[in-house]
């Protein structure tokens, strides 16, 4: 199949035409208007420093079901003794930014350059983009954001600097998207870490007829913050 070229028409190519590895379309812009048509078409943008905009829809996705949220014995404590202050969309720009500081096994840089942390700040405001964090003695150690639309939730990046933190703000997202009646968190990609916290591999086509029926409710917009209740 060959990689599309995009025009300065906000419109994406069906996903099932993307190459093996994913790869769907190039080029284009970060437009909150963009960016949001491609979520709601299974699509996302993933790129490096110095590459071109590249959009994504892999086959098969990795889905996290709120139900199936595997909490550890250890994890399950931690909960219950409230080490971590867990606050939603207080500061989003410094979550996003830690994201992009924190080196990962297997990944030269990142790929949350300025141009995306740019791009997801401005959905923040517009209220789509969320952050849930964790704090410890007044400083922010762990947390993760992404994309709210209709009823699923679309995860970006999280990171930890204490044990732990990162997986306690996941269980948040979790409680909330279950506050919402939400079908899914959207993984993106198959990794070994939300494998181990229930994540699941689906077909695309499956995560589609999800995504479609996701996509008939209205979305929660705003800032999450004053919809908390921890």
């Amino acid at each position: 199949m060959p990689v599309f070229q995009l025009s300065d028409e906000i419109i994406f190519p069906d996903p099932s035409l993307a190459e093996p590895d994913g790869l769907l379309a190039v080029g284009g812009d970060l437009s909150p208007e963009r960016i949001l048509t491609a979520y709601k078409n299974g699509i996302f943008p993933w790129f490096s420093e110095h590459e071109p905009i590249l959009w994504w829809s892999p086959d098969p996705r990795l889905v996290l079901f709120p139900q199936k949220f595997i909490i550890s014995h250890s994890l399950k404590q931690k909960i219950k003794q409230n080490i971590f202050s867990v606050r939603m969309d207080s500061n989003f720009e410094q979550v996003i930014r830690a994201c992009a500081e924190t080196e990962r096994r297997h990944e030269d840089g990142t790929w949350i350059t300025d141009e995306m942390k740019a791009a997801y700040i401005e959905l923040h405001r517009k209220g789509f983009a969320h952050s849930v964090e964790c704090y410890f003695d007044g400083k922010l150690v762990g947390g993760l954001y992404g994309i709210s639309l209709g009823k699923s939730f679309f995860g970006e990046s999280m990171f930890h600097s204490m044990t732990d933190a990162s997986k306690v703000a996941l269980y948040y997202l979790v409680e909330k998207t279950k506050q919402f009646d939400y079908l899914f968190i959207d993984s993106q990609v198959e990794t070994d870490h939300m494998i181990s916290l229930g994540a699941e591999l689906i077909p695309r086509e499956n995560y589609l007829k999800l995504l479609k029926e996701a996509m008939m409710f209205l979305s929660k917009a705003g800032n999450w913050k004053k919809k908390s209740e921890w």
